[in-house]
Formats: structure tokens, sequence, C-alpha cells
């Protein structure tokens, strides 16, 4: 039996072309043509709520969080969730979108949005978002637009057009506690 030592921590400058190669091998060049990919290029995601997966040392997962406004909700767009195929079905997809959801609800974001499968993340708490209530930059079938609601009214306020949110926007932030200190590094053993 393999014995994996997995870390999770935030996500900085070094990991950057491991997680290109990562998300090339999941993804492949299409990635580049997917509507999440154009909310992305409209600016930066959030390094301090993206994080990765590591074994031993060596990057074998990452989920980014980018900010986003969508509709009148002010939240982040999760994406892209990524694992090399070495290390797949190992629950650390999972992990990781668990981690990034933590960090957004601690950041005082009021949603994590996504695109993507509603049977396996409707499992870790994403909730289909009303028929083609928001508008992306580019086709995306409304059946797999996702929300993960952190605040108690964002099913109804979650129409419109969802694009990316200069994070220096910190209104949206006023929930946070400032005072409380969050590490979500977190070390998990398996065997």
């Amino acid at each position: 039996m393999n014995k994996h030592d997995l870390v999770y921590l935030t996500e900085d400058a070094s990991h950057d072309a491991i997680i290109e190669l990562i998300n090339e091998e999941a993804f492949g060049p299409g990635r580049f043509t997917r509507s999440s990919a154009r909310i992305r290029e409209q600016g930066p995601h959030d390094r301090s709520l993206s994080f990765i997966c590591a074994d031993d040392g060596e990057t074998i997962a990452s989920v980014r969080l980018t900010p986003v406004t969508a509709g009148s909700v002010k939240g982040h767009l999760l994406g892209p969730l990524a694992v090399r195929p070495s290390h797949k079905n190992k629950g650390i997809g999972r992990e990781l979108v668990r981690i990034a959801v933590e960090a957004a609800r601690r950041a005082g974001s009021q949603a994590v949005i996504l695109v993507g499968d509603p049977p396996y993340y409707s499992q870790l708490g994403f909730e289909k978002v009303a028929w083609k209530a928001l508008s992306f930059p580019g086709p995306t079938d409304p059946g797999r637009i996702l929300v993960y609601p952190l605040a108690p009214d964002v099913h109804a306020r979650i129409h419109g057009v969802i694009g990316w949110r200069d994070p220096a926007d910190v209104s949206v932030f006023d929930a946070v506690d400032e005072d409380e200190d969050y590490e979500p590094m977190l070390r998990v053993a398996n065997g």
C-alpha cells in the first residue's frame, strides 16, 4: 500500500509552473476557451484564497478562487480545480474545495460560484443557480452553474452578469473579523 504524506498550503508564485502543468494535464488546450477562463482573463485570482496539495514535497493538485460579482452578489469563482492523474480518487479535490470555501467564508465572501458537474459538487454543498440567472462571457451550460451560498439571500440576488471584481473593493467584507487569525494549512497522512 502506498503511503501519502499530504500537505495543503496557500498558493504562492513558486507554484505557477506546476499548476499550469497540472491544469494542462487535466483540461488540455481547450481550457482557455471556457467561459470561466474569460472571467479569469479579466483579472487575477486571489492567491491568498487559492491552495495547493503537496505529496512528499511534490505539488499534485490545486484550486484557485477569483473575486467576482454575480448580479449583486460579491463572491468568488472556484476553479480550476485539478489533481494529477497519479493522485485522483483519494479525496484531494474534495479537501481542496472544502479549504477554499472555508477561506472564502472567512474572507467575507457572499458565495462561491463554479461551472461544474452537479452530481460531484452537490455532495460538497453546492446548489444549482436558477436557470439562466447568470450571464457568463461566453457560452455556458446553465445546468452546470452552481453556487455555495455564504449569505442567506444569495439565490435571490444572483441574477445578471458575472465578471471579475477588483479585490480592493473590500466593502463586501464588512462581516470579516480582522482580528481572527486564519491559516488554512492542513497536514493529512493517508495510508
